[in-house]
């Protein structure tokens, strides 16, 4: 009898895309959810999604309206000939795909995919660099609202890959959370390494690494361990690290700022999702 791969935990995988009316949107993220879903015999949802300008009522003239109906109809057709490549990649892949293409408010465009997402194992988004993007303002609220992991794919990342993965691990309870959500790809890869940073007050250690080690190897993962002293800062000493790993994947927990900015991010998050050569396992 075969042993069914780890990756089969994994049957329900989500991506969202995001037109935003600029024509540059990432697409990494797609062809990141299709390898992984075709990897792990997953069924790919794919929400092909337009973000619909809208006017306060009675303000602007004419060709000002005429500006933002011809975006959306432009935001729309992007979202709707995206969404039909998917399915045709899908299908050439032996892949199982469904679209959808909303073409909602901003707002709700959020909460349209943040809903969406608790119905799926995990959530592929692309990496974004600006702080102010409706993909950041996704990432940070499917971090805090959905209750699932997410994946977040720079655009240097396209295909699917776990053959060596790092895990920052700081003793915390999202630490604990991502690692967990993460265990079946830990389970596949060749190498893991558990990495803590020591050396800044805000990283608690109530738990080392070594003693989370034996958890994971209980689990059947090929796992090491290291401590390392912060260079710079903990996202620099982790984006150092992963780079000597050879890493494919970074497993993390996101963290809240502070309960006064429960919706923004952690210093090290922020920064990590600002600039990473890898894709990032986020669970809070």
């Amino acid at each position: 009898m075969s042993v069914p791969s780890p990756l089969a935990a994994f049957r329900d995988i989500l991506v969202a895309v995001t037109e935003e009316g600029r024509g540059d949107e990432p697409e990494a993220g797609l062809a990141y959810g299709l390898t992984l879903a075709a990897t792990a015999g997953a069924h790919l949802t794919v929400q092909s999604a337009a973000r619909r300008l809208t006017m306060a009522g009675g303000v602007g003239l004419g060709f000002v309206r005429s500006l933002v109906a011809d975006g959306n109809w432009r935001s729309r057709v992007r979202a709707r000939v995206l969404a039909e490549r998917v399915a045709r990649d899908a299908a050439a892949a032996g892949v199982i795909c469904t679209t959808e293409v909303p073409a909602l408010a901003y707002p709700d465009l959020i909460a349209r995919i943040t809903a969406r997402s608790r119905l799926a194992d995990l959530t592929v988004l692309d990496a974004e660099t600006r702080e102010i993007d409706l993909d950041r303002a996704l990432i940070d609220g499917l971090m805090i609202e959905s209750g699932r992991p997410l994946i977040v794919v720079p655009a240097a990342r396209s295909a699917f890959g776990t053959g060596r993965i790092v895990v920052a691990w700081d003793g915390s309870a999202q630490a604990a959370r991502a690692a967990n959500d993460a265990l079946p790809f830990l389970r596949a890869a060749e190498a893991v390494e558990i990495v803590s940073v020591v050396g800044e007050t805000d990283l608690p250690t109530s738990a080392a690494g070594a003693d989370f080690a034996p958890h994971l190897a209980r689990h059947g993962v090929a796992v090491s361990v290291s401590v390392l002293p912060v260079v710079g800062d903990v996202a620099e000493t982790l984006r150092t690290r992963v780079g000597l790993f050879r890493a494919d994947m970074l497993v993390m927990g996101a963290y809240r700022h502070s309960r006064l900015h429960e919706w923004c991010l952690g210093g090290v998050t922020r920064s990590l999702l600002a600039r990473s050569s890898v894709p990032l396992f986020l669970a809070h």
